[in-house]
């Protein structure tokens, strides 16, 4: 993982709300390729072809300084392979990257007895930030999957969590998650969980906890942030249908 520190003053106007599964929306314009000005998404969009809009890619905010106008990203980086990990790796002082955003919809609930946090890297940031937001003595299980101990991060809480850092290795993504999780002896009382990462992990994780374990939707924060297979602009023309087939068996399963 790449981490990269935003500043200047174009952050001047960002603002987030308490959320801790805050994200932009990095926009990536092609090389070659001449953008009106001033650049705007909405401009590119009523002006130029479909083909020649920028390209959007999705990340969650690990941190974000109001007074020191910073705002730090982790990027998974997989070589050349990708849009926006190429980029973090190259990334030096001075050079500009456009934005949409912050959107988001989480933070832990307060009044949860105890919480669920499951996530691959691309959920690690938002873990870690709700991790900080939990108070003291919060019980919190902490479920994270990486491809092997160099990935593990400190996390920093002062609640009572207990986190387990699962090694990928070969096997594919969140089999190990799905394991643990389906493993996993529930504490008493009312559980807030948020679960994010590959959309097939997270597939099976919200079949279990919704119909095995009868958690409810307002007590559950869970999507698929990426797909395998797939790029961002793929994954988000498709997603709606499979969020609503995921909601229509879902439904079928707890009805019978």
């Amino acid at each position: 993982m790449v981490r990269v520190i935003l500043g200047g003053d174009g952050l001047a106007g960002f603002a987030t709300s308490g959320l801790t599964d805050h994200y932009v929306k990095l926009i990536f314009p092609y090389d070659g390729v001449e953008y009106p000005e001033p650049f705007t998404m909405e401009l590119c969009r009523e002006t130029m072809p479909r083909e020649h809009w920028p390209r959007l890619r999705t990340y969650t905010v690990r941190a974000w300084d109001p007074d020191a106008l910073e705002l730090t990203l982790d990027f998974v980086v997989h070589g050349d392979e990708g849009l926006a990990g190429p980029w973090a790796e190259r990334a030096v002082p001075g050079d500009e990257l456009f934005m949409l955003g912050p959107g988001g919809g989480y933070a832990p609930d307060p009044g949860a007895d105890w919480h669920l946090l499951v996530g691959d890297l691309s959920a690690l940031p938002a873990i870690a930030a709700s991790l900080e937001a939990l108070p003291a003595g919060a019980l919190a299980h902490v479920f994270v999957e990486v491809d092997g101990p160099e990935d593990e991060q400190k996390l920093t809480t002062a609640a009572d969590a207990r986190v387990t850092w699962i090694h990928r290795g070969d096997r594919p993504v969140g089999v190990g998650l799905v394991e643990t999780v389906r493993g996993l002896e529930f504490p008493d009382g009312d559980v807030h969980a948020f679960v994010h990462g590959e959309a097939g992990f997270v597939k099976e994780l919200r079949r279990h906890l919704r119909v095995e374990r009868g958690v409810g939707l307002d007590q559950l924060s869970i999507s698929g942030y990426w797909r395998i297979g797939v790029d961002d602009e793929a994954w988000r023309a498709v997603k709606r249908d499979w969020n609503r087939q995921v909601e229509a068996e879902e439904a079928a399963a707890i009805a019978s």
